[in-house]
Formats: structure tokens, sequence, C-alpha cells
């Protein structure tokens, strides 16, 4: 008697491939089974995407840029004209990507979109100046102010330590990187929540302010193209603070594969 041979599950030194919805193929169907792929589950709803958006862009950035913007502007009214042309700029750029997601439904970002136009050697070039320059000194800087953020109300009365700044600055990435490789729910959620957060902080400041402007405390706007001339070396650093406190709407396109239904919900 000749026993029937089992089914491998192992083929040609791999793993049997299920579908793309985590379920093998039915083995005893007249069909050969398909080969799956691995993909990304879709765990980005249309309000985590929200969250995604807004918690990028409200950061240290808008409480760090208008400092620097009016500095480097010199007047009230030119530092407002600053933020307005950012903020324009900032929305051509999002309307933009939110094409680019809906036509290009891949992670990535803007590596995936100069690997579609332009082809491979940009796209490792753009890839490696960003993993070497770009986001670790973006991380550096809104790091190092979380740091001080935090341990401003325990050093009220005298300056925080440099040291103390570092090593809470080294924390938080470490805590954000291994929550972002554990679960992509719960940094949703975590992302959910400081995005509330963020948005009582900016709701504390605009708030008193417009009660102020209705009270009739205008006085800073008489004459608010008056002061100091912008130098030229000064408008293109007010301009690049005022990039820096929108960044983040482009944020959304690097999960694209993640988000549920994308060409719904990444406009």
């Amino acid at each position: 008697m000749f026993r029937k041979a089992a089914v491998p599950a192992v083929s040609n030194g791999s793993y049997l491939q299920g579908q793309a919805n985590g379920k093998l193929s039915s083995m005893g169907s007249g069909q050969p089974a398909q080969e799956g792929k691995v993909v990304l589950k879709k765990k980005v709803t249309l309000l985590r995407g929200i969250s995604i958006i807004i918690g990028t862009i409200i950061g240290a950035g808008i409480f760090i840029s208008p400092k620097g913007i009016l500095k480097n502007t010199g007047s009230v009214g030119m530092s407002l004209t600053v933020w307005i042309v950012c903020g324009i700029l900032s929305l051509f750029g999002a309307l933009c990507y939110a094409e680019l997601g809906t036509c290009i439904k891949k992670s990535g970002g803007h590596y995936t979109y100069i690997l579609e136009a332009f082809g491979p050697l940009p796209a490792f070039v753009r890839v490696w100046v960003e993993l070497l320059i770009i986001r670790p000194a973006a991380t550096a800087v809104i790091s190092l102010a979380f740091g001080r953020y935090i341990l401003e109300p325990f050093f009220m009365q005298c300056e925080i330590p440099e040291l103390a700044i570092k090593l809470i600055t080294a924390v938080s990435i470490t805590l954000v990187m291994v929550l972002n490789s554990t679960s992509v729910s719960w940094s949703a959620r975590i992302q959910m929540f400081l995005t509330f957060c963020k948005l009582v902080a900016i709701l504390i400041i605009v708030v008193p302010g417009v009660t102020q402007l209705i009270k009739g405390e205008t006085r800073h706007f008489k004459n608010a193209f008056a002061g100091n001339d912008a130098s030229v070396m000064g408008l293109p650093l007010a301009f690049y603070s005022g990039m820096y406190a929108y960044s983040g709407w482009f944020y959304l396109n690097f999960v694209t594969e993640e988000v549920e239904n994308p060409e719904k919900y990444v406009p």
C-alpha cells in the first residue's frame, strides 16, 4: 500500500504564500494556488489620517518659528505677510500631494514619486539625503524642543541643564521608535491623543488673543509695517521659519498603503 503524499508546506525553500487578505489558497480546489504578496494592513482611518496631518504640522515649529519670523522681518505687518505666503505655498504643496497620493497608491512619499518620475538614481540620492541629513536634523530640533518644554515646569527658578534636555530627548526618541515598531494601531491612538493636546495648547494661546483683539487691543496693528527694514538675509530666514512651522502636510503620503480607501481619504 502506498500512502498519499502530503502537500508540502514549503515550496522551493520558501514559505507558502497566502493571498493578500492573509488566507491560504484552497488546496482542494482544482485551481492552482495563487502566489500572494506581503501587504501592509490598512489601519489608518480618516480620523487617524487627519490626526497624523494635524499632529505633524502642529509641533515644535509653531512655538519656535514666530520669534524667528518677527526678528527677521522687523515688523508685525511683514511677519503676518510671511505667514500668509508660507501658508499659501504649503496649501499648493498639500493639494499636489493629495493628487499624487490618489494616483500613486504606494507608501514612501518623496522617494516613491521621484522613483516613478525620474528613476532609481535620483530616488536613491533623495532617500539617503533624507536619512542622513534632513530627517535626523528635523528630529533633533523637535526632540530638543520637547525636552526643553517638558522640563520647563521643573526648572522655573533656574536654567535647565543641557544634559537633562539631551537625556529626555534620547529617551523620547527611543520611546517613539519602539512604539512605531510595535503597533500601528497604538501609534495612531497616541498620535490622536497628542493631536488633541496640541489643539488644546493652540486654543489656550489663540482664544485669549482673539479676546484681546475684540476688546480693542490693536495697538500693535497700527502702523504694522513700521519698524526695522527687513534685510536681504533676513527674509529668506523668515520664510524658512514659516515653511518649517507649516511642514508636515506630506506625511500621510508616507503611509498611503496603510490608509483605508486612499482615493477618498487622502484628499
